[in-house]
């Protein structure tokens, strides 16, 4: 028998001979019984947890001490079978207790699939944890789940044969076909992915918030609009606490797409521009804000969310000048930008804001082979809670994240083109007026507000994480203190 037939024999037994226990959907978070259920499982796990979590790409707390561990949920999704050397499938919802920084006033809860095998085959070293010495894993290998194929095949089987195990629910909008072969892609930071032959990727979120995450809320918004511009979720999986948690979203993979990013810095390469790609691209944009806002709640921003935007931004330009020195003789005059929204506010002057992307930028874009182009990943900044990040916002947001992504690929090239990055600004919302029917400069000072809002963020970024881009986005920040409207 193959290793994913057997995988999927386990998988049945596991089904059909386990009771899960049922729960209110206000109740706690149910823990099966089994290892999961027993209370020593999570300290003898910690030492490890302790060692490993820290160094992932997608841990959040980074710089600061992981004081301890507490238990949100714990599911047996492939029991390990005591005779057999593996592999087991254990998915943990852990709380990471860390010291608070004055920017966090909570613990960060993250997903973690956690392979169990009496030894680890060599093909798995890389993804090793370590051996739990003591607990009712002792002796047992613990490693990254997503990298062992079985593992990967077992989740593809509980999306196609749906329901809940354990607190864990997974569902399914479309037949998904079996038997693909899986891989991770390494290149993401704050989630996990993995992708099943040429198919399906799957996302995974590792840092989970109460509530449903926007990249599976807004796709299945726009899927019912019609929109085909983002791909429509085939399945998901949640934990039923008593707000829901997404934990991950499988989807159409688009085989043979580029992502707009590397469109963009091959087409500076060849010294050619971007426009009939940056113009359909704000074409794109517009269809789905189109969509969003036929789909979801439009409220007007009215004096007092107006007032509260521009207080948001002046508290970050004020941080960001105090970690940054080289931002202070520009303050003045990004403070006008904001200065400006005030005004206006205050003569009775409102917005629209409807749900966006939230954290649009080329990267978030895929070109097909057909020259389609899609927008992914509607997650919103991963850093901000989820309240935040499903508030409605003024389109013109979106638009200015995109607006500062030409300008940082046009950066990427020497000699630098500033000019190359005007025209793509141009073109982008020239294709966003063709299509929505507004052009986005029609409102300048909303426009000029979120763009510097975008490139402060960019200076405190940078300074922070990638001292070499800094002049990047403080070429930006020169421009928009001395821009007027």
């Amino acid at each position: 028998m193959s290793e994913a037939a057997s995988t999927r024999v386990a998988l049945a037994k596991s089904t059909t001979t386990r009771k899960t226990p049922r729960r209110s959907p206000s109740g706690p978070a149910a823990v099966p019984p089994g290892t999961a259920g027993t209370t020593a499982l999570l300290p003898s796990l910690a030492p490890l947890l302790h060692e490993w979590l820290p160094r992932q790409r997608w841990f959040a707390g980074k710089g600061r001490p992981v004081t301890g561990f507490s238990l949100v949920a714990a599911t047996e999704i492939l029991p390990l079978d005591p005779s057999a050397a593996g592999p087991g499938l254990l998915h943990l919802l852990v709380r990471a207790h860390q010291p608070n920084s004055p920017a966090r006033s909570h613990d960060d809860c993250y997903q973690l699939l956690l392979g169990v095998r009496g030894s680890l085959p060599a093909r798995l070293a890389a993804a090793r944890i370590g051996q739990v010495t003591d607990g009712p894993l002792a002796g047992r290998t613990l490693y990254e789940g997503l990298h062992d194929p079985r593992v990967a095949d077992l989740l593809l089987e509980r999306f196609r044969n749906p329901g809940s195990l354990g607190p864990l629910r997974f569902e399914r909008a479309a037949p998904i076909e079996p038997g693909l072969t899986p891989r991770v892609l390494d290149a993401e930071q704050s989630n996990s992915s993995l992708v099943y032959g040429d198919a399906y990727i799957l996302k995974i979120f590792r840092r989970v918030f109460p509530g449903t995450n926007p990249d599976l809320e807004l796709p299945l918004a726009l899927a019912r609009e019609g929109c085909g511009r983002v791909p429509a979720p085939v399945a998901w999986f949640e934990a039923a606490t008593p707000e829901p948690l997404t934990l991950g979203v499988l989807q159409p993979f688009l085989h043979g797409a580029q992502d707009g990013w590397q469109l963009a810095l091959a087409a500076l390469g060849a010294g050619r521009d971007f426009l009939p790609e940056a113009r359909a691209l704000g074409r794109a944009t517009a269809e789905v804000h189109t969509a969003l806002a036929a789909a979801l709640p439009t409220p007007a921003l009215l004096q007092s969310q107006t007032r509260h935007l521009v207080t948001g931004m002046v508290e970050r330009l004020e941080a960001a000048a105090q970690a940054v020195p080289a931002l202070v003789p520009y303050v003045p005059g990004l403070r006008t930008a904001f200065d400006a929204v005030t005004a206006l506010g205050h003569q009775g002057r409102s917005w629209a804001a409807q749900r966006v992307h939230g954290d649009l930028h080329l990267g978030q874009t895929l070109r097909g082979e057909d020259g389609f182009w899609t927008l992914i990943d509607f997650e919103g900044e991963p850093a901000k809670p989820l309240p935040e990040r499903r508030s409605p916002q003024p389109p013109v947001r979106d638009v200015a994240g995109m607006l500062r992504s030409f300008d940082y690929a046009a950066r990427t090239h020497r000699p630098w083109s500033p000019e190359w990055a005007a025209r793509c600004r141009a073109a982008y919302c020239e294709g966003y007026a063709e299509a929505a029917g507004t052009d986005p400069r029609s409102e300048p000072e909303l426009l000029r507000a979120h763009e510097t809002d975008k490139a402060v963020y960019e200076v405190l970024y940078e300074a922070r994480h990638r001292p070499d881009w800094l002049p990047v986005p403080m070429a930006a920040i020169q421009r928009l203190a001395a821009t007027t409207v």
